[in-house]
Order: C-alpha cells, then structure tokens, then sequence
C-alpha cells in the first residue's frame, strides 16, 4: 500500500486519501487473537468459579499474559514498518522523532507491566 502522508499518531494517509492505521491489513488476524484471547479470560473466571487448584489458575493467567504480549508486539511492529516508517519516508524529521519516541513509550510501557 502506498503513502503519501502521515495523518497523526495512529493513522496513515493512502494515496486514495483514505486514512487506515498500519495493521489494518491483519485486522482480522488481530480480532480473531482477541476472540480467542476473550475466550481465555473467561475460561479463567470459570476456573476461579469453580475453584480450580491456585497453580492451574496461574498457568492459565500466565498463558493469557503471552498471548496479550503477542497482540502488543505484533501492533508495535505494525506501527514501526507503517507509521514510523512512512514519517520518516516523507522526510519531516519531527514527524519522524515523533513517530519514534511513541514506539519507544509504548515500548517502556509494555516492559513495566
């Protein structure tokens, strides 16, 4: 997909003029992990209501918190080859920085939790 201009801080500009964010194209993919993801969560309340064994609970969490992870970092990565990418393809330098000190907060933000 070809850009032309960034538009803020999530989205891309097309050369159609649309505005799409950078994982648009694995949008599916990205709803499909959070269904199952869903699925998880309420596996795990089933768990607590039924009062599984601690341990068997704390795997499942466990499970859960990587497969989250797994939708962060895709998303990052996302905005690192579109978003970033494609500010400092149109060689707006503060564009650019900009674009790189969000990748980094979310970067430090993903790493506290």
């Amino acid at each position: 997909m070809a850009n032309d201009t960034a538009t803020d801080s999530t989205e891309i500009r097309t050369d159609t003029g649309t505005h799409q964010h950078g994982y648009i194209s694995d949008k599916d993919r990205y709803r499909n992990h959070m269904k199952r993801i869903e699925g998880q969560a309420r596996g795990i309340t089933k768990m607590i209501d039924d009062e599984k064994y601690c341990i068997d609970i704390l795997t499942q969490v466990s499970a859960l918190t990587r497969a989250l992870q797994g939708v962060a970092t895709g998303l990052l990565d996302d905005h690192l080859k579109h978003c970033v990418l494609d500010a400092a393809k149109q060689g707006d330098e503060d564009a650019a920085i900009a674009k790189i000190q969000e990748a980094s907060d979310a970067i430090n933000r993903l790493v506290r939790s």
